[in-house]
């Protein structure tokens, strides 16, 4: 991946990933002032695409209670000469999403032979 001279370029490496046919992001947030470009997705599928086409080795998962309703924000990160772009996806979880992290999964590690 070539490194990002400008915040114009790195606007071009969100369409190389729409044009390569990664989803649109549903919000481009592009701040004034300074180089970072935010990227929000839908899904976990567009989440981790994005986080391949872009490089992001990084990223930070955190649980939030938001007015009664439990979110999970999952965010990747690259900086790319001096042009820092993130990518968020934001969802709704459930208790039983919690508790289902809790449990051991009772199932075989490998498949049976059948």
């Amino acid at each position: 991946m070539t490194e990002l001279a400008t915040r114009a370029q790195a606007f071009g490496l969100i369409a190389e990933g729409v044009a390569a046919g990664l989803s649109a992001p549903w919000r481009l947030y592009l701040a004034r002032g300074c180089r970072y470009l935010s990227l929000s997705v839908g899904d976990r599928d567009e989440w981790n695409a994005w986080r391949t086409h872009l490089g992001c080795p990084e990223m930070s998962v955190r649980v939030y209670d938001a007015g009664g309703e439990i979110r999970r924000s999952s965010m990747a990160e690259v900086v790319l000469d001096g042009c820092r772009i993130s990518v968020e996806l934001v969802e709704e979880v459930s208790t039983e999403d919690l508790e289902r992290l809790l449990v051991v999964d009772p199932s075989p590690a490998e498949p049976e032979d059948r």
